[in-house]
């Protein structure tokens, strides 16, 4: 009996999934398959936080296919051998997947379809993580835009349709004795307990999802107040859920508007938000068109830029959170316990590396990849560029965020750091961003010590060391 393959892959949802819908539309047979290739993504395999996420989002869409009368075949790549043996082995005559926009997936994605196509197969790609396409939106001399604003203005035009498509109302599964490996042998989970914290933080999966959805719809007004405050739960932390397509845009977007309805005000206080759906679109647009910025400066003025060699010590302590800056360390330690850290203090903690260290951004981009539960190459490379000026629409590189007054005006109680920092869990909070600047007897009635005493750089210092870095590459 013939069957179609669903590829899956960053698509682990039932909901608004394109390929599944057109496997299902087929009227054959469905085989779920998901295969194991991280050798293929190239040095940007994915990390730990990752591959945590991954085993258990895998889980959950097993579970799902499960109560349907199926389950997840899953296969160790290379992915082209692993579907050219699952179509032997079934008489598949389709087989579907979901777009990926990093250029060593398009390059394998490319090759894959030509050859289905080639030995005379159905062989189809779907959107699943976009509201539009890469090469769908361009300037009016068709150039790829590198601003966010008029890019944003053109691709959200295209945007005529945001109802989701529902999950199958039914399907038919193929053979089940099909072999399989389990999940567990795929050894994604790690061998030593760190993920206590991940654990206590995060429900993957498209449940999660959908879960975590509901709870921001309840607070999606208050974002644009909110989004700023790491100290308060203002964000939707859906980013996860999102790199791994366990939701897409269009849900989040279509829920929105449901919750407009009989209060016209509402889009326009969640527009802050929708922006930023905005934003996830211009990185994905930026990686396709320059997929050389996941190693090398979008601005190539910064190539001749004296970025400083990293101290080993130095680097380590900003990586382990004890630089000494609090509000900095806070963040650090949140993205080792959680696998995340909030935005505003991301652009923090990037701004300390890149210009008070003057490091550069590779090592930071690195290390959030081996840690961020919602690592996104395509969002990683474009933040990591943003903060250290060299990228697309960036922040000017002599912009540079100061931690006590970034501490003072979005921490200022003190407990976003208090939580993460419980060294300085007594220090009070007019002080607790600066605590070096106190005289020694009050340091030590506060019970500061070590680093937060005194702190491993000047920030007035490397501050002008970076000035007069930009300056020696000239001006824009």
């Amino acid at each position: 009996m013939s069957v179609a393959i669903v590829w899956f892959r960053r698509d682990l949802r039932l909901i608004d999934n394109a390929a599944l819908d057109a496997a299902v539309q087929t009227g054959l047979p469905i085989v779920a398959l998901y295969v194991h290739a991280p050798d293929e993504a190239g040095e940007w395999r994915p990390g730990a936080a990752s591959d945590w996420w991954l085993h258990h989002s895998l889980s959950a869409l097993d579970t799902q296919l499960r109560a349907r009368g199926g389950r997840l075949i899953v296969r160790r790549g290379p992915s082209l051998a692993a579907i050219t043996r699952l179509i032997g082995e079934t008489e598949a005559v389709a087989v579907f997947w979901s777009q990926l926009y990093e250029p060593a997936a398009i390059a394998r994605d490319h090759i894959i379809q030509q050859q289905l196509q080639a030995d005379g197969y159905i062989a189809e790609s779907h959107n699943a993580a976009l509201f539009v396409e890469p090469w769908r939106v361009s300037t009016q001399a068709g150039q790829p835009y590198r601003v966010f604003t008029p890019f944003w203005r053109n691709a959200v035009t295209q945007i005529a349709d945001v109802l989701p498509i529902a999950a199958p109302a039914s399907m038919r599964f193929a053979d089940a004795t099909l072999s399989s490996e389990s999940i567990d042998t795929l050894a994604l989970l790690p061998t030593i307990s760190w993920d206590a914290g991940l654990h206590a933080t995060w429900l993957p999966g498209e449940l999660g999802a959908l879960a975590r959805l509901r709870d921001f719809i309840d607070e999606a007004a208050r974002y644009g107040d909110a989004r700023n405050r790491p100290d308060v739960a203002g964000t939707s932390m859906l980013s996860p859920h999102l790199h791994f397509g366990e939701i897409s845009p269009r849900q989040i977007l279509a829920a929105l508007q449901l919750a407009a309805l009989g209060d016209p005000g509402w889009m326009d206080r969640v527009e802050p938000y929708v922006r930023e759906l905005g934003w996830r679109e211009f990185v994905h647009h930026l990686l396709f068109h320059f997929p050389h910025t996941t190693n090398a400066n979008l601005n190539r003025r910064f190539d001749d830029f004296p970025w400083a060699t990293p101290d080993t010590a130095l680097l380590d302590a900003w990586q382990c959170g004890r630089s000494g800056f609090p509000i900095v360390d806070a963040g650090m330690r949140q993205l080792w316990e959680t696998g995340w850290m909030h935005n505003r203090v991301r652009m923090i903690v990037a701004s300390f590396l890149t210009k008070n260290l003057r490091y550069h951004w590779i090592h930071g981009a690195r290390w959030f990849w081996d840690t961020l539960v919602d690592a996104d190459l395509a969002a990683n490379t474009a933040g990591w560029q943003w903060a250290g000026g060299t990228g697309a629409d960036a922040a000017p590189y002599f912009r540079i965020f100061n931690p006590v007054l970034q501490g003072e005006r979005f921490d200022p109680h003190g407990a976003y750091v208090k939580r993460y920092v419980p060294e300085l869990a007594g220090v009070p909070a007019a002080v607790i961003h600066k605590a070096w600047l106190l005289k020694p007897s009050d340091q030590a009635a506060f019970g500061i010590r070590g680093v937060y005493a005194r702190p491993l750089l000047d920030l007035a210092q490397s501050r002008a060391d970076a000035l007069a870095a930009y300056a020696s590459i000239g001006r824009d």
